[in-house]
């Protein structure tokens, strides 16, 4: 078996690899210089360090570069992504050409769910406005004066996708004495771990006015591109926030922006954009209500082994023969660009 990955996954995770693949052969792409010949590869480890420097509009040269050999290669079988997403149209280009293409679910899910967790206390707590304060080097206690934080026992969040981050931030809700409502395609599936109940999308005109909060966390697929528009963000409750961890696609920005102007959404923590880097001339940036973040998400410097700690049980799966985890079929792959 010969594998490809860049020569920085091969430094970093090649001796987990030989151990989970006995006698393979790993066949490390330079940033620069000629490639590796690609004959006989037949499996690909797309890990994250070649996606370094490019964004999902503007995908770095690397990436690039990484994915052609894959594209081309005509032995290769399966592809081991770096990420829960597997929205990119390139992987759709994998898919078309009948791979099997496998994500890193899971790998990301405690950073994400943490982030999340992170932006909704910041606004509860009242952080943009303790922020301004600072800046004005202006002494402005949160208590008095009518606009002391809610407490965050007793009210609801709405998370939006229930994989295995959607779950974590659901469980960290539930720690804080919020109720945590999951919304995910199948609601009779039973109620995943982390949530109290469930809900269909189907049911979302029902569910978001019971919203105090209003968690992405969803993959972009055709179901919930633009889910998230003037009608729907109308439908929750004066006051309401929303967290977005998820893709910036799922929500019409404009509706967002004129919600958030208008006050009928309180506030906002967005780590994802529709197009990124967000513009300068963004009015996001400007909005006290809003905390931006430049996809930032998923950041951590355990993640790079527990997305290779994937690959290594993926692979001792595709040498017997087993079921591979993650495998992404062609509809999740299959997003459009909003």
């Amino acid at each position: 078996m010969r594998i490809l990955l860049s020569d920085a996954a091969a430094e970093r995770h090649g001796n987990a690899i030989r151990a989970a693949a006995p006698g393979a052969e790993l066949a490390p792409v330079p940033p620069e210089g000629a490639p590796p010949d690609t004959a006989g590869i037949e499996v690909a480890f797309l890990s994250r360090d070649v996606f370094v420097g490019g964004t999902r509009q503007r995908l770095a040269p690397r990436f690039v570069r990484f994915v052609e050999l894959v594209l081309a290669a005509p032995d290769l079988r399966w592809v081991q992504g770096f990420s829960a997403g597997t929205d990119l149209h390139v992987y759709r280009s994998m898919l078309a050409r009948g791979l099997v293409l496998t994500s890193a679910a899971g790998a990301s899910a405690s950073t994400v769910a943490q982030t999340a967790i992170a932006g909704l206390l910041a606004l509860a707590r009242g952080f943009p406005r303790i922020a301004e304060s600072q800046r004005r080097r202006e002494w402005s206690p949160l208590s008095g004066g009518g606009a002391e934080p809610r407490d965050l026992a007793g009210q609801t969040a709405l998370v939006v996708g229930t994989g295995p981050i959607g779950q974590e931030i659901g469980r960290l809700c539930r720690a804080l004495g919020l109720r945590a409502v999951g919304v995910r395609r199948d609601a009779s599936a039973g109620v995943p771990p982390g949530f109290d109940e469930v809900r269909g999308f189907a049911d979302l005109s029902e569910s978001l006015p019971r919203a105090d909060w209003l968690i992405l966390a969803c993959p972009l697929t055709e179901t919930t591109c633009g889910l998230f528009d003037a009608a729907a963000l109308a439908l929750l409750p004066d006051g309401a926030r929303l967290v977005n961890v998820s893709r910036g696609g799922v929500v019409v920005e404009a509706d967002l922006l004129a919600a958030l102007e208008s006050g009928r959404v309180a506030g906002a923590f967005l780590d994802v954009f529709t197009a990124e880097p967000l513009p300068p001339d963004s009015p996001f940036w400007g909005l006290p209500n809003v905390i931006v973040s430049p996809h930032s998400a998923a950041a951590s410097d355990g993640l790079a082994d527990r997305v290779a700690a994937i690959f290594c049980e993926n692979l001792g799966r595709w040498r017997r023969g087993e079921p591979l985890l993650n495998r992404v079929s062609a509809d999740v792959a299959a997003a459009p660009r909003p």
